[in-house]
């Protein structure tokens, strides 16, 4: 079974542990940090599926966090927990782009339905393909190759797969260059790290070119200043496969 990932970003070592409990005992894995820069590194942590988010933190308040992780990861599910339950504060923190606010102190119970409700309603959860096939071109992520209909095969590099992968398990949105370094690279993007996102595109439509006698096909289209998203007819392929 995939384990199901939750970023803990609390600086109080006895709350953080407390909820790292909860979350073991409702089958959850916690990835735990205890400042605000910690936080936006465990909210990239590959696999992570809700992040629970403290907002008096060291370094980056909670608030800086969200909005570092809105930057890279703007579908990722975040509950805001806090001993701040004034009007003011709760509106700001759904205003900020947080899923949910809950107010310490609270129940393993309350937390617990709190973070399944907020990740049964999470729009645009990304989905698995394992296998993405268009018009008799067939892509295998696990063994990480295409293989057009002429039988001639190709093989990814790692992060080439990676890229398609994230993609057509996010058939349809446009996902933007700092997002996959967050993902795929697990850092943060500024205007020059995003440039190795750019190159490795590149070689990925030249690996899937197609061979004489075979169809061209969209596999990735270029969305002008947002990043990158499937093609349509690819989408439609990725979510029928999902």
């Amino acid at each position: 079974m995939k384990e199901r990932r939750i970023a803990v970003i609390e600086d109080e070592p006895a709350i953080r542990r407390g909820i790292c409990d909860i979350l073991r005992t409702g089958g959850f894995t916690p990835i735990e940090a205890a400042d605000g820069e910690e936080g936006v590194n465990a909210a990239r942590h590959p696999g992570v599926q809700l992040v629970l988010l403290d907002l008096m933190l060291p370094k980056l308040d909670g608030m800086q966090v969200l909005a570092e992780i809105r930057k890279s990861h703007p579908t990722l599910p975040v509950i805001i927990l806090t001993a701040r339950g004034a009007e003011n504060d709760r509106v700001q923190g759904l205003k900020c782009g947080a899923d949910d606010y809950v107010v310490k102190p609270f129940s393993a119970r309350e937390l617990l339905a709190r973070i399944e409700a907020v990740m049964r309603r999470t729009p645009e959860r990304p989905t698995t393909v394992a296998i993405l096939e268009v018009d008799g071109t067939r892509i295998d992520f696990s063994r990480r190759e295409v293989v057009f209909p002429n039988e001639e095969r190709r093989t990814f590099s790692e992060m080439e797969a990676g890229i398609l992968e994230y993609l057509a398990s996010n058939p349809t949105r446009v996902v933007s260059r700092e997002e996959l370094l967050a993902r795929l690279w697990g850092i943060a993007a500024d205007a020059s790290d995003t440039r190795a996102v750019d190159m490795h595109v590149t070689r990925l439509r030249g690996k899937l070119a197609p061979p004489e006698g075979c169809r061209a096909i969209d596999w990735i289209a270029t969305v002008r200043g947002k990043g990158y998203m499937l093609g349509a007819e690819v989408a439609a392929a990725a979510g029928a496969e999902a």
